[in-house]
């Protein structure tokens, strides 16, 4: 069977912008023999072009069309939902412009969506403004669920927390398009072209990644460079398909990363 690999980005590729060792020599082998595959991520903050920047400096080649962010996947969800609709936004540069390349209006007169994504930057003015237009009926929309963010000092508030901000204001909980959603796996499957009978989801979260991928119908993989840990993975109801230290033991093993012929 030739596979075609999703992949999580932090905690499976770089951690803290750093290289995991391992990850370099997994792309070039998967350029190598053609597969397809795409680096996904649940920040909203930075578009396809920004992201292969901040890869390429640590060390990693990523084509800008091998990456599908959260951003994307909002903005794929809202063209079937309403096409060239109207949004007012909480985010950054990667979100905006996903919804304008879609034909979206950004507005905060009568929009048909609240999308909130994530930033560094929350205002206390957008969020009550997000909220007014929510109770005035426009729709909740939110990028991803995850409730913090890494930084070098510690933990940031990221999407979920102020979303859980917005609906305790509103009484309207948002609808999140990223991870665990599998919608974002699909989507992601349909840019690809691929299947999920032959697609596996590599990822550092069991509730995130695996969850996501387990949902989505595709064989799994945990590495445990990031988030979660083995132990930590078997409190969970469910299983990855395969347990690797990190991407590094995959080297090689591409065309059967299960052991399998």
């Amino acid at each position: 069977m030739a596979w075609t690999y999703l992949m999580d980005m932090d905690g499976v590729l770089v951690h803290e912008e750093h290289l995991v060792p391992g990850a370099d020599k997994l792309l070039e082998e998967l350029r190598a023999k053609e597969t397809k595959f795409l680096v996904l991520t649940n920040n909203s903050i930075y578009t396809p072009r920004d992201l292969r920047a901040r890869l390429r400096r640590s060390g990693l080649e990523v084509p800008e069309g091998s990456i599908w962010t959260s951003a994307l996947a909002t903005a794929t969800f809202l063209d079937s939902q309403r096409p060239e609709g109207s949004a007012y936004v909480i985010g950054e540069s990667g979100l905006t412009t996903a919804l304008h390349e879609i034909g979206y209006v950004l507005t905060d007169r009568d929009p048909d969506y609240v999308v909130l994504g994530e930033t560094r930057t929350y205002s206390f003015t957008a969020i009550t403004t997000a909220i007014r237009l929510i109770e005035q009926g426009a729709r909740f929309i939110a990028t991803n669920p995850d409730s913090t963010g890494p930084s070098r000092e510690g933990s940031l508030p990221a999407t979920g927390s102020v979303a859980a901000l917005i609906e305790r204001a509103t009484g309207h909980a948002p609808y999140f398009v990223g991870k665990p959603n599998p919608l974002m796996m699909r989507s992601a499957l349909r840019a690809l072209g691929a299947h999920s009978e032959s697609t596996l989801m590599i990822g550092d979260r069991m509730d995130t990644d695996v969850r996501a991928g387990l949902e989505a119908g595709l064989r799994t993989i945990l590495v445990l460079t990031g988030i979660s840990s083995a132990s930590t993975a078997e409190k969970f109801p469910y299983r990855p398909s395969r347990i690797v230290e990190s991407v590094a033991d995959l080297v090689g093993h591409t065309d059967s990363p299960f052991g399998d012929s």
